[in-house]
């Protein structure tokens, strides 16, 4: 008997319903090839809806998305919504209180791409950043005092807890683990300055280590990351670090590997519900003109299925997108692709069934 996946669909602002429709597309046929159900239920949390309610979630939302093997999400972001509003009350929201403690970026250079650094190939970037998804600048501590007079001070503190940044040191050692390329995990930090914060994760990071003998241990601050990034970025297999470096330096990653129009990420809780999605926003300029690229949203897709279990068909759907990158299309810049967004994730989803 074959398994049914019960998949939650948050197509979301702008383009996202059109690239969520390719992705979909790729899925079902996925699905098809490889023996398994999906059980898709759309809900429409976004901008229109929150225009038109007030609402941003529903009060029942969280529960009901529990209930979910997975969620798929479009994006998020309305031009006629106040910014902060659906990002603090859609994304953060569903990554606490779904505890989805992990963001998982891959930053893979696929053929055809062009890529801003000079001489870097394929074989020179693919690399994997784990991000605490929960934690750190992002968990809201602070406050204000005196607002808008000449003695206002703003405090925003980092909260890292021994589980919080355990639970993710050990998911990226066993990542690291899986992967198996160059069974290196680097810790990015900022020793010498964050002394209190990045001493725990460091220790943590060190004493975690000791169970995973076949993992090379490595450390680099976070301002020697951005640069090695863009100099050496073949140096990195799996890189660990905290809530706010990990978004500053998984947008460089998303740069190096061609653009936002290929990055794709998971928010991960390993025992929960996690959601996968696009990186790049929703772009409501391209809303409608069958012109926004597809891809980051079918990988994201991808990312879904080996996060379930169905990893031959996740990577059948990677090898696909390559194939587009490397043959088919001229760019991944909206109107550049020499094809429509409908056209690319038909031939996707074609080259899902024959590769």
């Amino acid at each position: 008997m074959s398994k049914t996946y019960h998949i939650a669909i948050i197509p979301g602002d702008g383009t996202g319903p059109e690239v969520m429709a390719e992705g979909i597309k790729v899925l079902k046929t996925a699905s098809g090839r490889f023996g398994f159900k999906l059980d898709l239920h759309t809900f429409d949390f976004g901008g229109d809806r929150y225009l038109r309610t007030g609402e941003v979630l529903p009060e029942n939302a969280v529960d009901e998305l529990k209930k979910f093997d997975a969620i798929f999400l479009g994006a998020i972001g309305h031009p006629d919504v106040k910014p902060g509003i659906l990002e603090k009350g859609i994304l953060l929201r569903l990554r606490f209180e779904l505890d989805q403690y992990i963001n998982l970026r891959p930053v893979k250079l696929f053929p055809g791409v062009e890529c801003p650094l000079k001489d870097k190939i394929p074989k020179d970037i693919d690399f994997v950043v784990v991000r605490e998804n929960t934690e750190g600048l992002y968990a809201g501590a602070g406050g204000t005092l005196k607002k808008g007079t000449p003695d206002e001070v703003a405090i925003q503190e980092s909260i890292n807890t021994r589980k919080g940044v355990e639970r993710c040191v050990r998911y990226a050692f066993e990542y690291c683990k899986k992967r198996n390329k160059a069974n290196k995990l680097t810790l990015c930090g900022k020793t010498n300055v964050l002394t209190f914060a990045f001493d725990l994760w460091e220790r943590t990071f060190y004493e975690v280590a000791k169970e995973y003998p076949q993992v090379k241990a490595d450390y680099a601050h976070v301002d020697a990351i951005t640069m090695w990034f863009v100099k050496n970025p073949e140096w990195f297999d799996v890189i660990v670090t905290d809530n706010m470096f990990g978004d500053i330096i998984t947008d460089l990653g998303a740069m190096i590997q061609g653009g936002m129009g290929i990055a794709a990420g998971g928010n991960i809780n390993p025992e929960g519900v996690s959601m996968f999605e696009p990186i790049g926003g929703s772009a409501p300029k391209y809303k409608g003109k069958n012109i926004i690229n597809p891809l980051a949203a079918i990988c994201a897709g991808g990312m879904m299925l080996e996060y379930l279990g169905e990893d031959v068909a996740g990577q059948t759907i990677e090898k696909a997108v390559m194939e587009v990158t490397g043959k088919h299309i001229n760019s991944l810049a909206a109107g550049q692709m020499g094809m429509g967004t409908t056209e690319v994730g038909d031939l996707v989803a074609k080259l899902a069934v024959t590769i």
